[in-house]
């Protein structure tokens, strides 16, 4: 499976460049949702297409949420034990909310610190 297709990638770029021309003022909904291993999951938001690098809500899988920047090229390098499976998109979800409600509901649930 594609992690990132044409249609989420042009909207991820898209958020980013918005970004750019309003200083960093604008709260978009989450435009993918990746996760692998037991836990680990990203809300993605936007793409700067010269350093590959995106931003969103992150988990790791260990119990702590925090927003922030993501190297897509390590991000789809990784391999979860025991049996080496990579990262992969939730094909189904759809983001209800933006990405600062998604944090504001981890806060109050005790994920971030």
């Amino acid at each position: 499976m594609k992690i990132l297709t044409k249609k989420i990638k042009s909207q991820l770029i898209k958020n980013h460049e918005k970004n750019i021309l309003t200083g960093g003022e604008h709260d978009h909904e989450p435009v993918v949702k990746l996760f692998g291993g037991a836990a680990c999951t990203w809300l993605l938001t936007e793409l700067d297409p010269e350093t590959n690098i995106a931003f969103g809500l992150c988990d790791i899988g260990q119990g702590l949420t925090e927003m922030g920047y993501v190297d897509m090229d390590e991000l789809l390098a990784l391999k979860f034990p025991p049996f080496g499976l990579p990262i992969e998109r939730d094909r189904w979800w759809k983001a209800n909310k933006t990405l600062a409600a998604y944090a504001a509901d981890a806060r109050q649930a005790g994920y971030i610190a």
